[in-house]
């Protein structure tokens, strides 16, 4: 067997570890049942849902009809700058509220694309902050600051 299809292989693979991982972290928690989950529940099945994708995805990579795919270069600096935007964004909210995290995540990680354009990114933050506003906030209901404690003083 041979792998002709790299790209879905990889994609394949890390989805399995990804899912069995998932699995295996889970278990110090209680399972529950379907009925009643407990907190292990949802990120077993999750995980098992993830390995199950990841080999069908991957087992395509070994056929004939699969295209001749290598995986190309990986850009380390837009996958930090993502990575970055994320730190900023954990580190940030508690201290400066959910809307200045949000806008300097969505900020740092534009600069992960190679055609950056500022008003752009500045519609795309507006944007995805009156959705996650109303997601989370307003929807789910979830506790954590909006604005920074100093200005709702």
């Amino acid at each position: 067997m041979r792998i002709r299809n790299h790209r879905d292989f990889w994609s394949g693979v890390l989805f399995i570890v990804t899912g069995l991982l998932f699995m295996a972290l889970s278990r110090q928690y209680t399972m529950g049942t379907a009925a009643k989950m407990g907190p292990g529940y949802f990120p077993t099945v999750l995980g098992g849902i993830m390995a199950v994708l990841g080999v069908l995805i991957l087992l395509p990579a070994f056929s004939r009809k699969s295209p001749e795919v290598r995986v190309t270069n990986v850009d380390l600096k837009s996958n930090f700058l993502v990575l970055l935007g994320v730190a900023v964004y954990a580190f940030t909210l508690p201290k400066l509220g959910f809307l200045i995290a949000a806008v300097l995540l969505i900020v740092i990680a534009a600069f992960a694309h190679h055609e950056f354009k500022f008003r752009q990114t500045v519609l795309l933050a507006i944007g995805l902050v009156i959705f996650s506003w109303l997601a989370f906030v307003k929807g789910l209901e979830l506790q954590f600051p909006f604005l920074p404690p100093a200005l709702t003083r």
